[in-house]
C-alpha cells in the first residue's frame, strides 16, 4: 500500500529558519495548514511546533486544530460561504472577507453566540481574486464598523493565487497606505496588514519589505522550503518534509509502444507514441497509486533511470530501462512531490500518513 511520510526533523528545520526570520523583524505569522487536509496526525506536528496560530480553509480542518490547540487563534482564510457561518463562528475566530452581507450574516451569528468574531477585510491588489475594491474601501469599512459583535483586526491581500501577479513593493506599500487612511478616516487602530504569505518571503529576506507588512501566513514555505519568484529553493531551507513510497504491484519487460487502433485513454490523453521506440522493450513497473490520489506530473521518482510512462485512476505505469537496481515486485519506489502533489495525497484516504524522526 502507498504511503506517504512527513519527516518531523526536517519540518522543526524549516519552522525554526521561518520562526527567526520573522522574530528579527518583529512580524507576527500564522501556520497555513490547508495542505494537511485536517489530518490529525500531520496536524499534531504543526501544533507541536508551538505556533499558536492557524489558518485553513476548510472549517472542519479548524475543529480538528481547535481540539488539538484549544488555545491557538484560528483563522479562516477564505470568504465564507453563508450556509455554514454558524459552525465558521463556532470554530474560527477570525475570518477573511470580502462581501458586506456575509459579515452582517457573520455579526447576527455572534451576537447568537454571544461571541465576537474578528475579520480581516481582502482588497483587491490586482490578482483578481477575492478583495474589495480599493476605490469602495472607505464605504465598505464604515458599513463593517456599526456591526455588533465584529471586530476588524486587519486588511489583507493575496497575490500570485489566481493569475500569478506577484507581490511588488508598490503594491505592498499601497495596502500599507489603504491601512493608514482607514485609521485616520476613522480613528480606529487595525493591528495586521497581512500582505505577507510564502510567496513574499524573498522580498523580506532581501529588506525590501515595506515596514507597514506586519503579518504572513506561511504554508508552501514551511513545507517545501520553495523561493516562488525563482521556482528554486529558500537558501537555508528544505525541501524534502515529505516523501511518497508506493509498492510494485507488475513488473515486466514489455515493447515500449502500444499495438492496435489508439485514442484516448480515461483521462481523456492520447499519449504520444515516439518512432524511435517502436520495436524496443523496456522493464515496465505498476505501482499502486493513480489519478485518484495524484496527478503524474507533480511526482519525482527518486531513483536515477526511472521515468513516469502514464496513470491510470488507480495505477501508475514506470519505465525502469534495463532495471540495472534489480527491483521487483513488492518493492518500494520512493518520489519527492511538489505542493499539489502533496495535496492530492493528503486528500486522498487511500494513501497512509506516517511521520518519521
Amino acid at each position: 500500500m502507498a504511503f506517504l511520510e512527513l519527516y518531523r526533523d526536517k519540518l522543526r528545520h524549516n519552522h525554526r529558519f521561518l520562526a527567526n526570520l520573522f522574530k528579527k523583524n518583529n512580524i507576527e505569522w500564522g501556520i497555513v495548514t490547508k495542505l494537511l487536509c485536517g489530518n490529525e496526525t500531520f496536524l499534531r506536528e504543526v501544533v507541536e511546533l508551538g505556533e499558536k496560530e492557524f489558518h485553513d480553509t476548510r472549517i472542519s480542518n479548524l475543529k480538528v486544530l481547535k481540539k488539538l490547540a484549544p488555545d491557538a487563534q484560528t483563522v479562516y482564510i477564505k470568504p465564507p460561504a453563508k450556509r455554514g457561518i454558524p459552525n465558521l463562528v463556532r470554530f474560527a475566530d477570525v475570518s477573511f472577507n470580502s462581501d458586506l452581507d456575509t459579515i452582517k450574516a457573520l455579526s447576527a451569528e455572534a451576537v447568537k453566540q454571544g461571541r465576537t468574531h474578528k475579520v480581516i477585510i481582502m482588497v483587491e491588489m490586482g490578482d483578481l481574486r477575492e478583495g474589495v475594491m480599493g476605490d469602495h474601501l472607505v464605504d465598505f469599512y464604515a458599513k463593517v464598523f456599526e456591526l455588533p459583535n465584529i471586530a476588524i483586526v486587519g486588511l489583507g491581500t493575496n497575490l500570485n493565487c489566481l493569475n500569478g501577479i506577484m507581490p511588488t513593493q508598490d503594491k505592498l506599500i499601497q495596502l500599507g497606505l489603504y491601512k493608514q487612511l482607514i485609521e485616520t478616516k476613522f480613528n480606529k487602530r487595525i493591528p495586521w496588514v497581512t500582505g505577507g504569505t510564502s510567496v513574499t518571503i524573498p522580498l523580506l529576506l532581501k529588506k525590501q519589505l515595506p515596514k507597514g507588512m506586519n503579518h504572513f501566513r506561511v504554508g508552501e514555505a514551511l513545507f517545501f522550503g520553495k523561493d516562488l519568484f525563482t521556482d528554486g529553493m529558500i537558501k537555508g531551507m528544505r525541501n524534502d518534509v515529505f516523501k511518497l513510497h508506493a509498492e510494485v504491484i507488475e513488473l515486466y519487460e514489455k515493447p515500449m509502444t502500444p499495438t492496435g487502433e489508439q485514442r484516448t485513454n480515461v483521462a481523456g490523453i492520447k499519449p504520444e507514441v515516439k518512432e524511435s521506440d517502436i520495436g524496443r522493450t523496456a522493464f515496465r513497473a505498476i505501482i499502486d497509486i493513480g489519478l485518484l490520489d495524484v496527478n503524474p506530473k507533480d511526482l519525482t521518482p527518486l531513483v536515477k533511470g526511472i521515468s513516469i510512462i502514464e496513470a491510470s485512476s488507480d495505477m501508475l505505469v514506470l519505465d525502469l530501462g534495463d532495471n540495472p537496481g534489480n527491483i521487483q515486485v513488492g518493492d518500494l519506489i520512493s518520489f519527492s512531490i511538489n505542493y499539489m502533489g502533496a495535496l492530492g495525497l493528503m486528500n486522498s484516504r487511500y494513501i497512509d500518513k506516517v511521520v518519521r524522526n
